[in-house]
């Protein structure tokens, strides 16, 4: 699966330097990448490249299960804003 956001870009609006990610913590990253992508995909989402929308939904998506690891906790639902984004993709193309 081609990416859409790189990991560079995952970092930074992670808001971490490059220089402090591990491999293993690379290897991660790219996985919420590809998971965000999947994510997106199966809810109907056209993604591209091109496309600033679907890349700032994947980098959120990114950022939210990297800061929601717990399986249990009180973020049970995705942000408005991301939601907004979702629906747009879903529906605008």
């Amino acid at each position: 699966m081609e990416l859409i956001v790189s990991i560079e870009e995952a970092v930074k609006y992670m808001r971490y330097e490059m220089d402090d990610i591990d491999e293993t913590q690379a290897d991660d990253i790219t996985n919420l990448i590809m998971a965000a992508q999947i994510y997106l995909k199966n809810a109907g989402c056209v993604l591209t490249k091109e496309d600033e929308m679907a890349k700032l939904a994947v980098k959120m998506l990114v950022v939210h299960w990297d800061e929601n690891r717990e399986p249990i906790g009180e973020t049970n639902k995705l942000a408005y804003g991301l939601q907004s984004l979702i629906t747009q993709l879903q529906y605008c193309y």
